[in-house]
């Protein structure tokens, strides 16, 4: 690996972990915001406002993703990175400043609804452009692996929010951390925001788009085009996305939450099979990667869609059982799969589009698809299991279902996608 791609993979890595460590801090202390920011006479309420909150953010992430689509396709990769990383890691620093609700009222929750819109907005551009920017510096036979950096990376960046929250709610005790603690991971984050700045301000711009660029190859206007010439591919990106983001979200913000309020574990219980978890999932991504390098994205892709759909109900039987060792395990096999699945992914979403309007067609699939059902997965989940009085099969079932909408909707583009479908 030369120089210059060893700065990519830094630059890129790094900006990626600090959008995903703003954004899981939220995850992670919605029990804590519900209380806060929200009236505390009935505390579910408020659990749920909270969450409300965090799907919210995801109606700005189609927004974010035609903006910084159409930034990184018409300027540049590299400028539309830069902006999103300011715009996610300022917003989330004023999150540690912000008054609650005892102090100013109904301003609480609404100055907390516009840094999630602010957030959602930067995340749309910001993930879609690092997955964009290190797979076109990539050599075309590490594409999967290097591609695999940006959602290993996703998982450092949350497994980071775990490390830090953990860290400041031992130091300051329980008391303190829910009375003003709570509030150091957050602002903490304008000094790795600026880190990350200055990172990705010292990197070449991607040299398949400055050959685009050369020989007038750009598109005018990248969002029309990928819906009236590339509406095959960008259907096919989002199916092949909903595996990544209901599981996802289902990792990372519903199972702490569910364990803490339902199963009764401790919050120091629940972050420690959280950060276990995660560093098995993050491990799991090189692998598959390697592998779809040599086999293919498609024979990859296929096998851990239906590993992950195996799991997850026998996962949900181990996570109900309340026993510390044996819910570890399910959630470790179920990042496992996850993350075998997520790490070939960003390869074979930038395959799927023509440099001209790739930036954008991977910011609409991405946000389409997290928009949806991402964002969601952490309020409906729970809903699901209050309906249903099933806290197995509901939740399990749910998530299988878009394991199975992946592997039906993708293979009707078997003939059309073929440089990610390719043997």
């Amino acid at each position: 690996m030369n120089k210059e791609m060893r700065k990519v993979l830094l630059s890129g890595m790094v900006g990626n972990a600090l959008e995903w460590y703003d954004f899981v801090l939220f995850l992670q202390f919605t029990p804590f915001i519900g209380q806060l920011f929200f009236p505390s006479s009935d505390p579910d309420a408020a659990f749920l406002a909270a969450l409300g909150v965090f799907a919210v953010g995801f109606v700005m992430r189609p927004i974010g993703g035609v903006l910084f689509g159409y930034i990184g396709d018409k300027f540049g990769r590299k400028m539309s990175i830069v902006i999103s990383i300011l715009l996610m890691s300022i917003p989330t620093a004023a999150i540690g400043f912000l008054p609650t609700y005892e102090h100013i009222g109904i301003w609480a929750p609404i100055l907390l609804t516009i840094i999630r819109l602010m957030q959602g907005l930067a995340l749309g551009g910001g993930f879609s452009g690092c997955m964009t920017f290190i797979v076109e510096h990539a050599p075309n036979d590490k594409r999967g692996l290097l591609g695999s950096a940006t959602m290993f990376s996703l998982g450092a960046g949350v497994l980071l929010g775990i490390l830090v929250t953990n860290l400041c709610f031992h130091t300051v005790g329980r008391e303190s951390f829910e009375n003003w603690g709570w509030r150091i991971p957050f602002i903490i984050s304008l000094g790795i925001g600026m880190v990350a700045f200055y990172i990705r301000g010292h990197v070449d711009e991607s040299p398949v788009y400055l050959e685009a660029k050369k020989h007038g190859r750009l598109s005018r206007a990248p969002v029309r085009e990928v819906l009236s010439k590339h509406s095959g591919p960008l259907f096919a990106a989002i199916s092949l996305y909903l595996c990544v983001t209901v599981p996802f979200y289902t990792f990372t913000g519903f199972f702490s939450n569910y364990l803490q309020r339902m199963m009764k574990f401790s919050f120091h219980d629940a972050i420690v099979i959280n950060g276990v978890a995660i560093s098995l999932f993050m491990l799991a991504m090189p692998f598959a990667s390697i592998v779809s390098d040599r086999m293919g994205r498609r024979k990859v892709i296929w096998f851990y869609a239906l590993a992950l759909a195996a799991v997850t109900y026998p996962v949900f039987i181990l996570i109900n059982s309340g026993d510390f060792y044996q819910t570890l395990l399910g959630e470790c096999m179920f990042g496992i799969a996850l993350g075998c699945y997520m790490g070939p992914i960003p390869a074979a979403l930038v395959e799927l589009f023509p440099t001209s309007v790739r930036y954008t067609g991977l910011s609409l699939s991405y946000n389409i698809s997290a928009a949806a059902f991402g964002g969601t997965t952490p309020f409906i989940l729970p809903k699901l299991i209050e309906y249903s009085g099933s806290t197995i099969m509901a939740p399990a079932f749910y998530i299988m279902a878009f394991a199975v909408i992946t592997l039906a909707t993708t293979m009707d583009f078997n003939d059309n996608c073929k440089k990610i479908l390719a043997e």
